[in-house]
């Protein structure tokens, strides 16, 4: 895929499914957690870590410039697929309060745009 538009939607779409797919197996049929919570969110926190890394990695590639503009545009995107995908899905399955969310998830987002804009700007100050 060449459009970095569709890309950058794409793979906010994946940095948010990959963990969501992970997470499925650390629970039993029941719904119920099947490992310690504090290690289940430490898993997630290093799946979405890793898979969004090379997820930007990929989408930086087709990128020629204006990198710290990329970086922004994607960390924004990116943060806002999470947000929305999870208030349509995960909060009503999780049965948890918005206040809850974000305290317990939401704020956790906010190192995708720290990451993306870290690279742009890495990328930017390269040239």
């Amino acid at each position: 895929m060449r459009n970095k538009y569709g890309k950058n939607i794409l793979y906010g779409f994946l940095a948010w499914l990959i963990p969501f797919v992970i997470s499925v197996f650390f629970y039993s049929k029941e719904g119920k957690l099947s490992i310690d919570l504090l290690l289940f969110k430490s898993i997630m926190i290093a799946v979405g870590s890793i898979s969004a890394a090379f997820l930007l990695v990929s989408y930086f590639k087709i990128i020629n410039t204006e990198y710290f503009k990329e970086g922004i545009i994607v960390g924004a995107t990116w943060f806002g697929i999470n947000i929305l995908l999870d208030l349509l899905i995960l909060l009503p399955m999780s049965g948890m309060s918005f206040a809850d969310y974000v305290a317990q998830i939401g704020l956790r987002y906010l190192a995708i745009p720290a990451m993306c804009i870290a690279v742009g700007t890495a990328l930017e100050n390269k040239k």
